[in-house]
């Protein structure tokens, strides 16, 4: 049986803290071996058994630059006092070999993916394939009730997740698809319907 045509997407999900972004990725990258994480580049050191290249990859500050000056980052920031970034080559590499790649950023970051895509040629591989998706809480009470009951944060840093959240829900109308969470297994369908539909439709 021949399997049915599809093209590469560089799948793109935001969504404030606390929204279920990660378990819902990390389902979708269970449930097919067809898509991958990209694998980011870091200025921090690596933690426990993480693997230059796997986890991701380790980069002094000198060589982080040097990339940003030459244009090599789909996106890059700095997140607690240590540069992250996504290289271009990375995620083109594996969507020449046939994988979806998965982009968990935040709102930032694919605000400057879309700025970057819209320099590209239309029928780019990374431009064609670009799909990105808004996982939002039911309702912002909905979201504090989540967040206070992980009990992983103080009071405050709720509050400042909150804020945050009040701020990111403002850019969801940027994203071509906004998935609300409000029952897990019902948002995980919606996500693989997406990902099956836009692979499947003409580039």
């Amino acid at each position: 049986m021949t399997e049915a045509p599809f093209r590469p997407l560089l799948i793109t999900v935001s969504a404030p803290s606390g929204a279920g972004k990660t378990t819902l990725c990390e389902r979708l990258l269970a449930d097919s071996e067809r898509i991958v994480y990209s694998v980011s580049c870091t200025t921090r050191a690596p933690r426990g058994g993480e693997i230059d290249g796997e986890d991701y990859i380790f980069l002094s500050d000198a060589e982080f630059e040097a990339r940003v000056r030459e244009g090599r980052f789909l996106e890059h920031a700095v997140v607690h006092g240590h540069r992250y970034g996504t290289l271009s080559a990375t995620v083109r590499d594996a969507m020449q070999a046939g994988r979806h790649v998965l982009l968990d950023i935040d709102v930032q970051g694919a605000a400057q993916i879309r700025r970057r895509l819209a320099g590209l040629p239309e029928d780019d591989l990374l431009k064609a394939g670009f799909v990105d998706i808004f996982i939002a809480p039911p309702s912002m009470t909905a979201l504090r009730r989540r967040l206070e009951a992980r009990g992983e944060d103080a009071q405050e840093t709720i509050e400042r997740r909150l804020a945050n959240a009040e701020q990111e829900m403002t850019r969801a109308g940027e994203y071509r698809y906004r998935v609300v969470n409000d029952n897990l297994e019902d948002a995980y369908q919606r996500l693989r319907e997406i990902v099956r539909h836009e692979e499947t439709a003409a580039s």
